[in-house]
């Protein structure tokens, strides 16, 4: 479906006209309809499906129509990379319209924070907050939501990942009752369903390609041990002109740095990008990488939602990702869209079985590509295998109920001195 179809404003469709967009995604041809039509809504979607302007065109279009100088829109996300990306996409989208828009989150300056105060206290038409920030700028009593029309949480499963749902609820209660609301998510957890059945009045369900990378994506993995992983990244990418633009991600913050220090190369650029980094250097990083300046970024998992980096050609997989949603995300990174890219994983012994997990998520075996020769064998596919506990590992006892260490039907908590205890009478909603 065409853009031009969906009976947005004619200023809206002019913008999306100009940045180039001509069809509408899957996502967006589903959920425009029902945000114009006032419905509330819950979009479970995979990255690269264009969720963003899914919610950005209705709710622009309709506070277009009827423009009021006043807070409509306040749009809540995990992250400030995050706020700053859908800040800039709606002031593109924005561009024909009299619609204003601010980004609200943590990390600036004095500064940053009376901008922040004069659009919340004498009304933006849009506000983009990371929850945080939002609720001191709250707890200030300037904050003007009374004439809010519509609620939008973006990337609510990391939302809920990161801590965030005390900080939501309490939001909410400075909004209207009267609103709409619109969840969306790349994943479906039940966390997730009891904050929809929180905020949300019978809202349409829409669920399109869950944790499943995009089909543009090639993946295939490494067996390697640890100290093959830094000469194998150094053998994919030395010398390959054709590469332009490469996204390394690790699991810890000084593992980041670590690795870019050990890539760095006279022939291109490395940077290294964390929470580590002030809002100001992230950005100068930022950057350099959309514009092809730096062509190797290695990172954190900060990157790994939210963040619209167009033609990454390759993200690399220094670790296997602790929790297999994320490892969709992080691949989620290249093919964005209709383009192609290609997602390569390390997998050393102690992660083969987490990598097993996530090839279980998304219904996919992903090849296991031959070292090259120079750098010896590696380890052999062992997917059951599971690294052997720390010394002192001592598993924690379970409160009551069967124990195959100590029998059944025994209730361990209320054990007294003598080993003696009541029967343990079974639940019928007892969870095994």
């Amino acid at each position: 479906m065409k853009f031009d179809e969906l009976n947005l404003n004619p200023d809206v469709i002019e913008a999306i006209s100009h940045m180039g967009f001509e069809n509408a995604t899957p996502v967006q041809e589903m959920a425009i309809p029902r945000i114009l039509n006032g419905e509330d809504l819950i979009a479970c979607a995979q990255t690269g499906t264009g969720k963003t302007a899914a919610f950005i065109l209705p709710t622009l279009d309709q506070i277009s129509r009827e423009h009021q100088n006043e807070t409509s829109v306040l749009v809540i996300v995990p992250t400030r990379e995050l706020a700053m990306q859908i800040d800039q996409q709606i002031q593109g989208f924005a561009y024909f319209t009299p619609v204003s828009s601010l980004a609200v989150y943590g990390g600036g300056d004095g500064q940053d924070w009376v901008q922040q105060k004069k659009a919340l206290s004498t009304g933006t038409d849009i506000i983009v907050a990371t929850p945080g920030k939002l609720i001191s700028h709250l707890a200030n009593g300037y904050v003007k939501f009374d004439k809010l029309k519509h609620l939008i949480l973006d990337e609510a499963d990391r939302m809920l990942d990161m801590g965030f749902n005390d900080d939501i609820m309490k939001i909410i209660g400075y909004l209207p009752k009267e609103r709409q609301s619109l969840l969306f998510s790349a994943t479906m957890p039940p966390e997730i369903r009891g904050l929809a059945k929180n905020i949300l009045n019978k809202p349409f369900e829409i669920n399109i390609g869950l944790s499943k990378p995009a089909e543009g994506v090639l993946q295939a993995a490494y067996l390697v041990y640890n100290a093959q992983k830094i000469k194998l990244v150094k053998s994919l990418i030395d010398n390959k002109t054709n590469l332009k633009s490469i996204l390394i991600f690790s699991s810890t913050r000084k593992k980041v740095f670590e690795i870019s220090i050990a890539l760095r190369n006279k022939e291109y650029t490395v940077a290294a990008i964390s929470s580590d980094l002030d809002q100001d250097e992230r950005e100068d990083v930022l950057r350099s990488f959309r514009s092809k300046k730096t062509k190797v970024l290695v990172a954190t998992d900060v990157l790994s939602r939210g963040i619209d980096i167009k033609e990454i050609e390759l993200v690399i997989n220094f670790d296997v990702p602790g929790d297999a949603e994320d490892y969709v995300h992080r691949v989620g990174r290249t093919a964005r869209a209709d383009a192609t890219g290609m997602a390569l994983t390390l997998i050393n012994e102690e992660d083969m079985y987490k990598f097993r997990k996530i090839e279980q998520l998304i219904e996919t075996e992903v090849r296991k590509l031959p070292l090259p020769h120079a750098l010896g064998e590696g380890p052999e596919w062992n997917p059951k295998y599971r690294p052997p506990r720390k010394p002192g590992f001592k598993p924690k006892a379970r409160s009551g109920g069967y124990h195959k260490s100590r029998g059944k039907n025994q209730n361990f908590k209320n054990r007294n001195k003598s080993g003696k205890g009541k029967p343990f009478k079974r639940r019928n909603d007892r969870r095994d």
